[in-house]
C-alpha cells in the first residue's frame, strides 16, 4: 500500500525499495555499500581515547608522591652499576628510595633484606644488638609485638614494606649507609598462621632468613618462666620497662627458682619442640642460615658466617646486654630432683647434662 519492494537484481549484491508517496514520484532508496576500515578506524580512536582517560585517572588515584617514587626507584636502579653484583645474587639486592628522606650518597649502596626468626627466651634480643653494632646494618626489633600490626596478611605485607624501604624509623637507623635492613620475628606473632603467604612475600622480594632458637628447650623454658614472673613483679610496681636488665635487676631476676609441673613437663617440651619442627619445614623454602644460641656462645666466630651471609663488612660485633641465668641448671630449678626423675631416661635426657660457658 505504502510501498513495493523493486525487482531483485541478479547475484543480490544490492537491494533497490521503491515507495509511492501519493502522486508524487516514487522514491528509490539503495542501502549503502559497507566500509569495514572506517569503522575499524572508528573503534581504534575510540579505544585509544578510554586509554588514555584510564591512564590519567590511574595517575591521579597514584598521587604525585608514588608516582615520582616509581620514577625515581627506576632512575636508580638504571643509575647505579650492577655488573658487580653476581646473576644468583640480583634477586637479594635492592636500592630503596625511602619517601621520609633522601639516601643522597648512599643511593647506589646495595641493601639485603631479613628478618631474624625466633621464639622467645631463644637469645634473639642478645643476637639483634650484636648485629645493630655493625655501622651497616639495621635491625628494627620486633615490629609484629604489635597486634594491629599483625591482625591480617595486608597489615603484615605493608609494616613489611615500611621496613624494607627503610621509611621504618626506629633506633636502629644508622647514619652510615644501611647495607643490610631487617626486623625480628617471633613464630607466635602471625608467622605461623600466615606462613604461606609470608613464604611468598619474602621470595619475590628476596629477604633472607637468619633462624635463631635453642637446643635446650629445658634451659628456655625456665627463662621463660622468669621473664614472666618478673613482668608480674613490674606491672604490680607500675612499671613497663623494655627487657634490657641493669646488672643489679639481673642479679635480682637470677635468683628466682621456679618450680616445673613435672607432670606436665614432657608434654610441654615435646610441644615446643614439634611448634618449631613444622615452623622450620613450613619455611625452608626461603634463602636461610639457621643458628642456635648454645652455639653462638660457644663460638662467637659464626657470626662472621652471618656477616657473611647478609654480604655486610666484617667487623667485631659487641652487645651490652647483661646474661641473667649463669648458674648450671640444677640450680636455677627448684624441684630439681623431681625434674631429674622425670626426664632421666627420655628422649629429653641430654637437657638435663648439657651446658655450656658464658
Amino acid at each position: 500500500m505504502w510501498g513495493s519492494k523493486g525487482e531483485e537484481k541478479p547475484g543480490g549484491a544490492c537491494e533497490e525499495w521503491s515507495y509511492q508517496l501519493g502522486n508524487k514520484d516514487t522514491l528509490s532508496l539503495k542501502a549503502p555499500k559497507k566500509s569495514p576500515l572506517a569503522l575499524r578506524m572508528v573503534v581504534l580512536i575510540m579505544t585509544m581515547i578510554c586509554g588514555v582517560f584510564i591512564c590519567s585517572m590511574c595517575m591521579k588515584q597514584l598521587g604525585s608522591d608514588s608516582w615520582s617514587r616509581i620514577v625515581k626507584i627506576q632512575v636508580a636502579e638504571q643509575s647505579c652499576n650492577k655488573s658487580l653484583v653476581p646473576p644468583s645474587e640480583v634477586q637479594f639486592v635492592h636500592y630503596p628510595q625511602p619517601l621520609n628522606y633522601s639516601r643522597k650518597e648512599c643511593i647506589c649502596t646495595p641493601v639485603r633484606l631479613f628478618a631474624i626468626i625466633s621464639s622467645q627466651r631463644s637469645g634473639s634480643g642478645w643476637f639483634e644488638t650484636l648485629l645493630n653494632s655493625h655501622i651497616n646494618v639495621s635491625s628494627n626489633g620486633e615490629i609484629f609485638s604489635n597486634k594491629e600490626r599483625r591482625s591480617n596478611i595486608s597489615s603484615i605485607i605493608k609494616t613489611m614494606d615500611m621496613v624494607y624501604n627503610l621509611d621504618w624509623n626506629s633506633s636502629a637507623s644508622k647514619n652510615e649507609c644501611t647495607a643490610a635492613a631487617g626486623f625480628k620475628w617471633m613464630l607466635n606473632q602471625g608467622l605461623v598462621a600466615n606462613h604461606a603467604d609470608v613464604v611468598d612475600y619474602f621470595n619475590q622480594r628476596g629477604v633472607s632468613v637468619i633462624f635463631l632458637f635453642r637446643r635446650n628447650l629445658l634451659r628456655q623454658m625456665v627463662s621463660q618462666l622468669a621473664n614472666d614472673h618478673d613482668r608480674y613483679l613490674k606491672q604490680l610496681n607500675g612499671k613497663h620497662k623494655a627487657h634490657v636488665h641493669t646488672k643489679d635487676e639481673a642479679n635480682i631476676l637470677a635468683k628466682f627458682k621456679p618450680r616445673l609441673n613435672t607432670t606436665t613437663l614432657m608434654w610441654r617440651l615435646k610441644k615446643a619442640d614439634d611448634y618449631t619442627r613444622k615452623a622450620l619445614e613450613n619455611l625452608k623454602s626461603v634463602r636461610h642460615i639457621t643458628l642456635y644460641y648454645e652455639d653462638l656462645i660457644q663460638n662467637r666466630t659464626m657470626l662472621v658466617e652471618v656477616l657473611d651471609f647478609l654480604k655486610v663488612p666484617a667487623r667485631k660485633l659487641v652487645s651490652r646486654h647483661v646474661k641473667i641465668h649463669t648458674k648450671p641448671l640444677p640450680d636455677q630449678i627448684e624441684n630439681w630432683d623431681e625434674v631429674y626423675n622425670a626426664l632421666n631416661g627420655t628422649m629429653f635426657e641430654s637437657f638435663l647434662n648439657a651446658d655450656y660457658r658464658t
